[in-house]
């Protein structure tokens, strides 16, 4: 079982933790962020494309029965 630490140390380990800390420059979140997007819009564009494909595949499988 872990032995307790008390509030002045946790602190202490916290704020030592906190200076380990590398935030990204303003270029890489613009990057990533910008990433995210086009990766958003190729996958919405699939899936929306699939779904064409299956609608349209039913509708012609539908339409031999009716």
């Amino acid at each position: 079982m872990a032995t307790k630490t008390n509030p002045l140390q946790f602190i202490q380990q916290v704020r030592a933790e906190v200076t380990k800390i590398v935030w990204p420059t303003r270029r890489e979140v613009l990057l990533t962020t910008m990433m995210v997007f086009v990766m958003a819009a190729l996958v919405g564009t699939f899936f929306f494309l699939v779904d064409l494909g299956i609608r349209f595949g039913l509708q012609g499988f539908l339409s031999l029965f009716g």
